[in-house]
């Protein structure tokens, strides 16, 4: 999933303080999941901001909604509408929730209250960690099933730098090699030979190196 962390408030205030009416909306997809951008975070965000001690003049007037995912301009369309007076909007959706936000209701301003992070799991209750880039070329078939390109922290395709040191990324001793993790995970399931295969250096396009990537679903007509 997305994910996102809430920014500072003293960070989202000097972007909304010219504005006379506010509208905070939630977002109830991914970052709703990381108790970052769902409908309480909107809620408890409201009352935070109201407070006249950031304004050197009197703070907006805030509404709050939530609708179920940001990103999609049919849900927008035709689920969701801007309260009339609402002279910006505040999202707490994704970088691509704020963008299609901005497109549907262009010109009104739509400001980001987040900063997106990264493509993550859900390792364990509350921890989420990045596992993967969309760098629109997966290699997780020779690898074991642990990306190189997220989990490295120079994103090596053919095994470790020489910072290594017994299992540790040289960055930190907390932070594990991805390509130790690697090793020991095609070990287990004997295929060290995955190892061996000098993989080509990437070719980026597919990733972004072209320009904004988009995807055409292949719908089938009834």
């Amino acid at each position: 999933m997305i994910t996102g962390d809430l920014k500072p408030v003293a960070e989202i205030v000097p972007t909304i303080a010219e504005f006379k009416k506010v509208l905070i909306v939630g977002c109830g997809g991914c970052v709703s999941v990381c108790l970052t951008g769902g409908d309480r975070e909107a809620r408890q965000l409201a009352p935070e901001l109201a407070a006249e001690r950031h304004y050197t003049d009197h703070p907006p007037e805030f509404m709050v909604q939530t609708i179920e995912r940001q990103c999609e301009t049919d849900w927008l369309e035709t689920y969701f509408q801007i309260p009339e007076g609402v002279d910006a909007v505040l999202s707490l959706a994704c970088g691509a929730g704020v963008q299609t936000m901005a497109a549907v209701y262009d010109p009104l301003p739509v400001i980001p209250a987040l900063n997106t992070t990264f493509l993550g799991a859900n390792i364990k209750q509350g921890v989420f960690q990045e596992m993967c880039r969309g760098c629109g070329d997966c290699v997780l078939a020779y690898t074991g099933g642990i990306c190189p390109v997220a989990r490295c922290a120079k994103g090596l395709y053919n095994g470790p730098c020489g910072g290594t040191s017994n299992g540790s990324c040289e960055i930190r001793t907390d932070v594990p090699c991805a390509w130790a993790m690697i090793f020991y995970r095609l070990k287990r399931m004997e295929r060290l030979d995955l190892m061996l295969e000098v993989r080509t250096p990437p070719d980026w396009r597919p990733g972004g190196g072209a320009g904004p990537r988009e995807l055409k679903a292949h719908i089938k007509e009834p």
